[in-house]
Formats: C-alpha cells, sequence, structure tokens
C-alpha cells in the first residue's frame, strides 16, 4: 500500500464540513498528482457510488471508494477534519475520512485497499494512532503498514521492525435467504455457525428473512477471507461482498453441508480465487457461472413472493380475525373512520377487517415491485410498484403482478445497459431510470399486455370457485404432493405461491387451495416425530432428537422441519411424506376446509372453515406418512438395538443436521 499513499496525500486539517467537500479536497490532491484526470468525472463516479449505499463505518470513519475511469492508478487520501463529517454510519459522524479510487476494471486493486485497510481499521490502535497522529509522512508511513500503530508517530519510527504477527483466525462471512425466510433462512445460518465453531472458523451470518434483515458491519465484511451465499431468492446488497472467495449455493446445502461449503471456501481462499464485483442485478451474479434463464426466472419470482408473504400474513389474520369476531356479514360494515363504537364487538371487527384488506391491498403492487428488485436491484422498485398498482386498476390481479415485475425489472436492466456520461450518473438511479421505466411499464401494462392478463386471471378465478367434487379432490393430491416432495424447496414454493396468489382475489375455491396446501405442509415433519415415537428403534439418537422439535415445527406450517430426516434416508422418507400429503390435501378439500392465512399452522385453527375435519385430514395424513416410513424402514433392516449406536453409517456420521426448535 505504499504505493498508494503519500505525504502529499494525507490532509491533517481537512477544511471540510460535507462528505462531497470532503471528497472533493481529497480528489484535488490526486489530481495535483496526476493520479486523477478529470476531477468532475472522478467526483460524479464517487457520488454515483456513495448513492448506492453509505461508506461511513463504526468507530467515527468514512470510506468513500470508486472505480471510475478518470483515475490512473490506485491511490488511497486520508483526511481528518477538525469537526465530524456525516458518512451515514449508525454511530454517527466520521473524524477518519479515506478516499479510494482504482482505476476502471481494476476490481483486485480497488477490493485489496478496502479489504487491508478494513482490517486495520478494527485496530483501535491504529485509529488512535491516526488520531494522534501530527506529520504527514508518519502518517501515510502509519497507514501504509510501514509504521506500527502502537509505535511513536515520528518519520523514523517507519524504520522500527513490526511485531511478529500473530496467526489470524479464517473469517467466513455468510448470507442465508430462502423464498418466505422463514425456517430455511434461519436453519441454515445456525448450521453454518454450528460448523464454523467445530471448524474453528469464524463465521458471521446475515440471515436474509422475509422480515428484513441486519446488514453485517461493512468492517466485517472488508475483514473476512471468504464468503458463503446460502441462498434461494437474490442476495440483497450482494455488491457489498464482491472481491472475495465465494461459495454460491442453494439454502438447502447450507443446512445439509455446511462443513463442506466453509472447506470449499478454505481451498478457494489457498488458491487466490476472488469473485469479481457485482456489475448486474442480484440474480444475474447469483449462482454457478451456467446458471440458466429458468433457474434465474424462478429466484425472480421468489424475491417477489418472499416480500409479499408478510404483508398476506398480517392481511389474511387481520381478515380471519375480522371475520371470526364480527361473523361473514362484517365485509359490509361502513368504514371504521366514519363510524366506530368503543364498547361494540362489531367495531372492532370491523377495524380488524378492514387493516386486514388494507394490507392486502398491497399485495399485488409488492410482489411487482419485488420482482423487478430481484431483476435490476433498487431501481427496479418504482416501475415495480407502478405495474403492480396498474394490475389492480386493470383487475388483472396475481398474473398481472407477475407480468408487471417482470416487465419492470426487464425495462430497468435494458437502460442500465446504454451509456451515459459522467455527469448523468448521480442522477440516473434517482431520476432518468424511475422516469423511463414508469413510463414504459404503464404503456405496456395499459394498452398492450394488461387486458389479455386480467382476462386470463378471470378465467383462473373463475376455475377456483367452482372447484367441487372429483376435480377439488385431484387438485388437493397434486398440491399435496408438491408440498412434500421436496420439504420446502422450489416446488413446495410453487405450490404455496399458488395458494398465496390466489388469496389477492380471494374466493371460496381459493380458500379451500390456501387451506390445502398449509395442511399438507404440515404432514412430514408431525410424520416424522410420530414415527420416533412410535417405533424409535428405527431411528438415530439425533433423529430421535429432532423428532422432538418435529413437532413444533410441524404444528407451525415449517415443512422444512422433516429436512433432517430426508438428508439421512431419502429413499425412504421423502415417498412417505408425499402419500401422506396427498392424503391430507384430497381430504382437506374433500371436507372443504379454508383458510384466508397463508401461515400459522395449528395457531390459527380458530380462523379455519371447518376445523374439526380439517385436523382430521391433517391426522390422517400424519398417519399414513408415519405408518408408510415405518414400513419401509423395517423392511431396510434398520431396526433393532443397533439403530441408535453412534458411528453407523447414515446414523450419528453427521448426514443428518440436528433441527433446533429455534428454527
Amino acid at each position: 500500500m505504499s504505493d498508494m499513499i503519500t505525504a502529499d496525500l494525507v490532509d491533517l486539517d481537512l477544511a471540510a464540513e460535507t462528505k462531497e467537500a470532503a471528497a472533493r479536497s481529497l480528489a484535488e490532491r490526486m489530481v495535483a498528482l496526476g493520479r486523477v484526470t478529470d476531477l468532475e468525472g472522478f467526483l460524479a463516479d464517487v457520488a454515483a457510488r456513495e448513492a448506492q449505499m453509505p461508506t461511513g463505518l463504526d468507530g467515527g470513519i468514512g470510506i468513500p471508494h470508486c472505480r471510475s475511469e478518470h483515475v490512473t492508478e490506485p491511490t488511497l487520501a486520508f483526511g481528518r477534519p477538525a469537526g465530524g463529517i456525516d458518512f451515514g454510519a449508525p454511530d454517527g459522524p466520521a473524524d477518519l475520512i479515506f478516499l479510494i479510487a482504482a482505476p476502471a476494471g481494476a476490481d483486485d486493486a480497488h477490493l485489496t485497499i478496502l479489504s487491508a485497510l478494513a482490517r486495520r481499521l478494527m485496530d483501535p490502535d491504529f485509529t488512535a494512532a491516526l488520531r494522534a497522529a501530527t506529520d504527514p509522512a508518519a502518517t501515510a508511513s502509519l497507514i501504509s503498514g510501514e509504521t506500527p500503530p502502537g509505535a511513536p508517530v515520528p518519520a523514523d519510527a517507519a524504520t522500527e521492525p513490526e511485531p511478529a504477527p500473530e496467526p489470524d483466525v479464517f473469517r467466513i462471512v455468510a448470507v442465508t435467504s430462502c423464498p418466505t425466510g422463514i425456517a430455511h433462512t434461519y436453519m441454515a445460518a445456525e448450521a453454518l455457525e454450528q460448523a464454523g465453531e467445530t471448524e474453528g472458523v469464524e463465521v458471521t451470518v446475515e440471515p436474509q428473512g422475509s422480515a428484513g434483515f441486519t446488514r453485517i458491519d461493512p468492517a466485517v465484511i472488508a475483514a473476512a477471507d471468504g464468503v458463503i451465499f446460502a441462498h434461494d431468492v437474490p442476495v440483497r446488497e450482494k455488491e457489498r461482498f464482491a472481491g472475495k472467495p465465494t461459495v454460491d449455493v442453494g439454502v438447502k446445502a447450507g443446512i445439509n453441508r455446511p462443513a463442506e461449503l466453509i472447506a470449499e471456501v478454505r481451498d478457494k481462499a489457498a488458491r487466490g480465487e476472488i469473485t469479481a464485483a457485482a456489475t448486474g442485478s442480484p440474480v444475474d451474479e447469483a449462482g454457478d457461472p451456467g446458471e440458466g434463464y429458468g433457474t434465474k426466472l424462478r429466484k425472480w419470482l421468489m424475491s417477489g413472493v418472499s416480500y409479499m408473504v408478510p404483508f398476506v400474513a398480517a392481511g389474511g389474520l387481520l381478515i380471519a380475525l375480522g371475520f371470526a369476531i364480527g361473523g361473514y356479514t362484517i365485509d359490509k360494515a361502513p368504514s371504521v373512520a366514519e363510524h366506530f363504537v368503543w364498547t361494540d364487538s362489531t367495531s372492532w371487527a370491523a377495524l380488524l377487517f378492514q387493516v386486514g384488506g388494507l394490507a392486502f391491498s398491497f399485495l399485488v403492487p409488492v410482489l411487482a415491485g419485488y420482482i423487478a428488485y430481484g431483476m435490476a436491484d433498487r431501481p427496479g422498485l418504482v416501475p415495480g410498484f407502478v405495474g403492480g398498482s396498474i394490475a389492480l386498476t386493470i383487475n388483472a390481479g396475481f398474473l398481472g403482478g407477475l407480468a408487471a415485475g417482470l416487465i419492470a425489472g426487464g425495462a430497468v436492466m435494458a437502460i442500465q445497459r446504454i451509456k451515459v456520461p459522467a455527469a448523468l450518473r448521480g442522477i440516473m438511479p434517482v431520476v432518468v431510470i424511475p422516469l423511463i421505466s414508469s413510463a414504459v411499464v404503464g404503456f405496456l401494462m395499459f394498452l398492450v399486455v394488461g387486458k389479455p392478463i386480467a382476462e386470463l386471471q378471470k378465467a383462473l378465478t373463475d376455475w377456483l370457485s367452482g372447484l367441487s367434487g372429483a376435480n377439488a379432490i385431484i387438485l388437493g393430491v397434486v398440491l399435496g404432493l408438491m408440498m412434500c416432495f421436496d420439504l420446502g424447496g422450489p416446488l413446495n414454493k410453487v405450490a404455496y405461491a399458488f395458494a398465496v396468489g390466489g388469496l389477492a382475489n380471494p374466493n371460496e375455491g381459493s380458500l379451500k387451495v390456501m387451506a390445502a396446501v398449509m395442511a399438507a405442509g404440515m404432514v412430514p415433519p408431525l410424520a416424522m416425530a410420530l414415527a420416533t415415537v412410535v417405533r424409535g428403534a428405527l431411528f438415530t439418537r439425533t433423529e430421535r432428537e429432532n423428532g422432538k422439535a418435529a413437532w413444533v415445527l410441524g404444528g407451525s406450517f415449517i415443512t422444512e422441519g422433516a429436512i433432517p430426516f430426508a438428508a439421512a434416508d431419502p429413499l425412504r422418507v421423502i415417498p412417505s411424506a408425499m402419500a401422506g400429503g396427498a392424503v391430507t390435501g384430497a381430504l382437506s378439500m374433500l371436507f372443504e376446509c379454508t383458510l384466508r392465512a397463508p401461515h400459522g399452522g395449528i395457531f390459527v385453527l380458530p380462523l379455519i372453515g371447518n376445523p374439526v375435519l380439517y385436523l382430521i385430514a391433517i391426522l390422517a395424513g400424519t398417519a399414513v406418512s408415519a405408518a408408510l416410513v415405518i414400513l419401509l424402514k423395517g423392511m431396510g433392516g434398520r431396526g433393532g438395538k443397533d439403530a441408535g449406536r453412534d458411528g453407523l453409517p447414515g446414523a450419528e456420521s453427521g448426514t443428518a443436521p440436528k433441527v433446533p426448535v429455534s428454527a
């Protein structure tokens, strides 16, 4: 780093009160040394990067940075203002400012500076020395690593030998996410953390669940030696992790083989493999290099569904509670803004129903907005929401939202490929892209594709409304099989998304579909839990422990609770689960059970139509699955006194990770 910063690039009395002024002052020093050729063009690139995400770090540090065609060589400038400058850090203004400039395309140099600097900034002695420094040359020596942080800052300190470095712990940052953000996300996070403890590796996980996520500290990311993405939906703000050895897999791999993923990251780090900075959308940069368009399309759609689920959950439960308290005529109640009696239960029921209805009104716009986000990141949100609102206006419903999200994302991606002058780059994300893409989406949705989609949506709604008899039972069987085939995987999520989409335009048929899907999804973990109780000798000690947690997971409609059993014995467990799911789905349809809530398991039982028959359907499917898995395992010869002995192949050997109740 000694070639990147000199005394001329250090300003210990930085005269600036804003981040723009600080960047300009430090950039002028780079221009004077010939390291930046166009001051205004470079500052536009810095501003465009800053607009994507604040560059402030905890501890009073600001690191504005960018790659620019106006930079001739990697350069680092340092400034220390008299007062703090706001760079967006959670803990307040920054008094240590580093401006990092790298030539366009020089990803490795740019990220090497960031990584090395971030590691040093985690050392309190280093930051204390920077704040106490009085000589620019000594400060440059300190930043470049030639002067140990604890040494005095005179220039001759550069000749003192550095202390022997302590052995570093291998550090990994990870992101886990699944379409619903409820179970897989947190199970994978816990599995990776536990594997890290076992392997002596420091693993910091950012679970990106449907309820939001807490970002890993940028300094921790910069100091990491490798990255693991275990995800089935786009990683949000993926560019934060660029430039490091990366393993990119589905979320199930994070649950089933976390130790292998850690070993793979360490191997890539040893070979020096670096992932280039993300330049496209979160999905474009996700997955294996050979990932096909079909896989990307599924991730885009699941991204929208994952953000939509909390709205469905809140709205559906509030509507269901409104019906439960006020009866099925509550939808005729006047607006509570105009008529509300504090002592009248009907008024409270109307309040719940109307708030839930408003939450439901966001379903299609949120679906479209976050499909576009999955394709084109934050610039896709505005045209996506606009397109989703148009879909509601023209009665195109759930299908219209899907189309609007894809159109919006495609429009933004096309605009982002256009070369624009440097002076316009700063306003592209906030003005130009939303303006043009929203106009394109509006034109296509109102005048081209909207009406045909609305007709298709009406046909689908009419079909669901008319479901009865054999047709309803057959659909219940198909949905039950899909829910239990991959235990929370892509096929499971397709069935779930189909059911949730029906809630956007609820009718008798769509409410039956939602009930069948949730009932079938509860069966696999409940069946495995029952089987471990009835014939515990057929299961390992770990599986019997997992069976205790599976009662809670199954009752909460977390199908993933059966994954440890399927991972250890898929040929027996998965067919058994599918058989029980098909039985439950068929019975739920036959009994005409209904459900307005998209989640909750047995905890929303009072809100289910025909609740006693619904429980019978679940118990019947659970019994069928448990009996079948016991039969198949018994035929396979796994019974007897040695079934729970440690060390047996497929038993305690690590093929079936333990699932905690907290998942």
